[in-house]
């Protein structure tokens, strides 16, 4: 059984008030002379600060196919979310967005408030270190979540000195400044928290998840719409330091890798950084699951078959994702199910020529070992950062690069030619004839790149993100637009026309919350809200 930690009474233990740092007059904070007084309470404030991943807004629940963050891969079609960000509908007012903005300050102020108080008891020094990087590091990552989606946004680096709105009205910080903030905090972090031999599980931050996601914020910050000058190097940096911790390999089944998510199974030579979830909020544990499969799973609604695994079907592939797989890459009809499952619970297989109606099936509900199924939540873990995907960002990392060299050329085709095996159900080891791409050069290479990650790594919140710092995003939503038939009026078609005929370039990123720029006169709307 895992061993969860992070969810205790943590949530109303820091912060009595839910509600944005930056947004009201008094706040109800844990008068921290009366908390922070031994290591078990430091502990306790930093089971909080991981809670926030799991919150509803974040990974919990709105993120898993409601969010629009399938981008060109796939489509919402849950009619629940119509006018919403989820169908690119979106407006300033969205409560999607507002509650996305406002947990991630909450996360950060229970990280400030950590930070702050750490050196208060008497512990091991290295145990105190250790605690203090992985608030560091949550708290730029919160960081990152925000600057990616909404651009400039208040950096907040301390708890207000009083509720006064002198002291919580804080402007924007340009997003470069931002990034460099989230990189040299998350730096610090790498030096204090444990290598991941010494950590059990991809639910508690090690050096290597603290280096990976380095290297995702760095590329992030390579392209648009920062483009900062050396940071296709840094990424390469420390995708290389995960790799060669020489702790991490490829799990040898594609499937297993989520069968292993969904029975509650670690596996930190693949999975590095993951949100945790435990039970079906039935009994004891009441506050700890989340909404993995239930969302974003293979459609079935009949509540009077629970045991079949309720999901709402949030996802359908498009075809564009489809046909990005060779017939025989394991990994499509994996990520892409190629069956629905009837009002009886019945696999029936989708035709071939139906290419609009396959629902995302990595997180599939058939595989739950805990019983009795809930209708509204699950204990599946969800992938924040897996090993192919440091070896793809290298790759890509080493292409963009132009002081790249031979040798590290040859070593990224060989990594990217390893997820490729994986994904045939190859030796992850030897060359593999018809799976492996030659070395042909850094152009071709990224552009292989682009592609494997959609087949790696769909369904994982990251597609928008790629598109968006390759600066391809508008046009490859406005290329599946077109593919779309316009006559055709099952809900899945009318819903897909929908999800990409609302995108509009401005959709690179979100507004900021409406409430947020009527209580802080000092945040700037985004251009074109």
């Amino acid at each position: 059984m895992k061993k969860v930690q992070y969810i205790l009474l943590c949530a109303s233990l820091l912060l009595a008030d839910a509600c944005s740092l930056l947004d009201t007059e008094s706040q109800d904070f844990i008068d921290p002379k009366k908390y922070y007084k031994t290591e078990e309470q430091l502990q306790s404030a930093l089971n909080g600060v991981y809670a926030t991943l799991a919150q509803t807004s974040l990974y919990g629940a709105m993120m898993l196919g409601r969010m629009g963050l399938s981008a060109d891969i796939g489509y919402e079609a849950y009619t629940v979310d119509e006018g919403t960000v989820g169908y690119y509908d979106v407006n300033p007012a969205d409560s999607k967005i507002r509650n996305y903005w406002r947990d991630l300050y909450d996360g950060i102020g229970r990280a400030n408030l950590l930070l702050e108080n750490i050196g208060n008891p008497e512990m091991d020094e290295a145990d105190r270190d250790n605690i203090r990087g992985q608030a560091l590091f949550l708290r730029a990552y919160y960081h990152f979540l925000l600057t990616t989606r909404f651009g400039d946004v208040p950096l907040v680096l301390h708890t207000p000195a009083s509720g006064k709105l002198s002291d919580v009205r804080i402007p924007q910080t340009p997003q470069r400044e931002v990034y460099l903030k989230i990189i040299e905090d998350m730096e610090t972090a790498a030096g204090q928290v444990k290598p991941i031999g010494e950590v059990e599980c991809g639910g508690r931050i090690s050096q290597s998840a603290v280096w990976g996601i380095l290297a995702r914020v760095c590329l992030y910050m390579a392209g648009e719409p920062v483009n900062e000058p050396g940071m296709y190097a840094k990424a390469k940096e420390y995708a290389a330091k995960v790799i060669g911790t020489g702790c991490h390999a490829l799990n040898p089944s594609y499937q297993q890798v989520f069968i292993n998510y969904i029975q509650d199974k670690y596996d930190t030579r693949e999975s590095i950084f993951e949100v945790e979830f435990y039970g079906n909020n039935v009994g004891t544990y009441s506050t700890t699951a989340g909404q993995v499969g239930r969302n974003n799973g293979i459609k079935f609604t009949n509540t009077d078959m629970p045991e079949v695994g309720y999901s709402i079907g949030s996802i359908r592939a498009t075809p564009y994702f489809f046909q990005l797989f060779e017939e025989d890459d394991e990994r499509r009809d994996w990520s892409i199910a190629n069956y629905t499952l009837s009002d009886s619970g019945e696999k029936e297989t989708v035709s071939a020529n139906n290419m609009w109606i396959r629902f995302c099936g990595k997180f599939r509900r058939e595989y739950e070992l805990i019983t009795p199924k809930s209708t509204t939540h699950t204990s599946t873990n969800f992938p924040l950062l897996r090993y192919s995907d440091v070896l793809l960002m290298y790759a890509e990392a080493v292409a963009a690069d132009a002081g790249s060299d031979a040798t590290e050329l040859t070593a990224a085709y060989e990594h990217l030619n390893k997820v490729r095996r994986r994904g045939y159900g190859r030796d992850l080891n030897a060359p593999a004839e018809g799976v492996d791409l030659p070395v042909e050069g850094a152009v071709s290479l990224l552009e292989a790149v682009k592609d494997e990650r959609a087949r790696e790594l769909g369904h994982e919140l990251l597609r928008k993100d790629d598109l968006i710092r390759w600066g391809e995003f508008y046009d490859r939503m406005q290329s599946i637009r077109s593919t779309v038939p316009q006559t055709y009026t099952s809900n899945y078609y009318v819903a897909a026309r929908l999800y990409y005929g609302n995108v509009q370039r401005r959709d690179v990123l979100w507004p900021i919350p409406t409430y947020e720029l009527s209580v802080n006169p000092y945040l700037v709307q985004n251009n074109g809200w």
